[in-house]
């Protein structure tokens, strides 16, 4: 891991119902869920351009999916970014569950 990102802060920005990732005080990307029936339902992650090829996104990811975990929430990776994650480092793979209608719906009322 780059200096850069070991100097960044993960924070739960409940007003948001997102992660958020900052660096010198800036903020460098986040990503947003919608939590319904027990699962945690990711659906949209951003990392500005500035602040990518840092390890920035894993170290956001990695937070917010342990997180979800302490919460006893299940995984629902709508998000491309979350289900490459995901594929990539399978410590998480027992709280993962598929994308359905629902979920779909779920977003889509949450992005209303």
């Amino acid at each position: 891991m780059s200096e850069s990102a070991a100097e960044a802060t993960v924070a739960l920005s409940s007003s948001h119902d997102r992660y958020e990732i900052t660096t010198d005080d800036e903020l460098a990307g986040f990503t947003e869920f919608v939590d319904r029936d027990g699962r945690r339902i990711f659906y949209h992650t951003e990392i500005g351009e500035e602040f990518g090829g840092r390890g920035l996104g894993r170290q956001l990811i990695d937070r917010a999916l342990s997180d979800t975990r302490a919460a006893e929430l299940r995984i629902v990776p709508v998000c491309p970014f979350v289900k490459k994650h995901l594929q990539r480092h399978h410590e998480f793979d027992d709280l993962v569950d598929a994308v359905t209608q629902d979920a779909i719906a779920a977003v889509r009322e949450r992005t209303r």
